[in-house]
């Protein structure tokens, strides 16, 4: 049954039909038609004829060992190695706003709110060149912290709504039973937050690690730097396309996978406030006489006794 629309009828779906039709016969003839682009011969500035980029002459590479060592291997491993450290570094720098970002004292909420929408609305690759050319810290460092400022300022402002979304009640049960507004907020709030927001903030990985790419410019040495500008140079010219694959697979394949995981946290922290409450949130649902903390909202927060 349909409550968005009418139920489509005969002429409707007959027609929804045909068009499902003629798209996907436009669809299958964009893929032939690139497919024979790719294949056909190609003649250079010089009128010699080169084979297509689908021939068999340049694939060949793709069974090399040194160039999945030397090249693909190499630069796979500098693209991980940059996006774990800023991962690591973005998740405590967004924590950290979080916290500031929802802070009582004026003095200490506005200058949090300006720095998370500085940095949101400041573009990656001209904090990396900024980092590079004031602070001199080398294309790593730079490509580090402009992606841990960025995406850790997204994060904040993710874990923020998180903690924004939680009921009255979950604050006011902690102040009741005589935490601080600080032990109520991270032994309460914050782990409740940071459980929901989990898919959000992975997601905001994958992002991160996708940008790391624009470490390109810099002339750092990842995935895609290696990939397309020292790999031409090394095995020959004729293999760019391959190269360009080849590196467009992997970023897929990892991309993917992290997706996966992304989707996966997201079923499993679905039903989040019906499952087992961690060890020290636990402790102060007995603390409140085994009410909950949900029950502490639907009695109006009295206080306990």
């Amino acid at each position: 049954m349909s409550v968005l629309y009418d139920v489509p009828g005969p002429k409707a779906r007959r027609l929804s039909l045909l068009i499902s039709i003629i798209g996907a016969v436009l669809i299958a003839g964009g893929l032939v038609a690139v497919v024979l682009f790719l294949a056909a011969p190609r003649v250079n500035a010089g009128g010699v004829e080169q084979p297509g980029m689908l021939d068999p002459s340049r694939w060949d590479l793709v069974l090399d060992r040194a160039m999945w060592r030397a090249i693909i291997g190499r630069g796979l491993v500098a693209t991980l190695q940059m996006a774990a450290v800023a991962a690591v570094l973005a998740v405590a720098w967004g924590m950290f706003l979080s916290i500031v970002r929802t802070s009582n004292t004026k003095w200490v909420r506005v200058p949090a709110i300006i720095v998370i929408e500085f940095f949101r609305g400041m573009p990656v690759l001209l904090l990396m060149l900024f980092i590079l050319l004031v602070f001199s810290t080398g294309s790593y460092w730079a490509g580090v912290l402009a992606l841990a400022l960025y995406n850790g300022a997204v994060i904040g402002e993710a874990l923020r709504s998180g903690i924004a979304s939680l009921p009255r009640g979950q604050r006011e049960s902690g102040l009741a039973m005589g935490l601080t507004p600080m032990q109520t907020r991270f032994s309460i709030e914050f782990p409740q937050a940071f459980r929901q927001m989990l898919p959000i903030i992975i997601a905001q990985l994958v992002v991160l690690l996708k940008d790391t790419s624009l470490s390109y410019i810099i002339s750092y040495q990842e995935l895609l730097n290696v990939g397309l500008k020292q790999g031409p140079t090394t095995f020959g010219s004729k293999y760019l396309f391959t190269l360009f694959f080849v590196v467009l697979a992997i970023y897929f394949l990892v991309n993917i996978s992290l997706s996966s995981v992304a989707r996966l946290v997201a079923h499993r922290t679905k039903g989040g406030r019906t499952r087992k409450p961690s060890k020290r949130l636990a402790a102060v649902i007995a603390q409140l006489g085994g009410a909950g903390v949900d029950g502490a909202t639907k009695a109006g927060s009295k206080p306990v006794d």
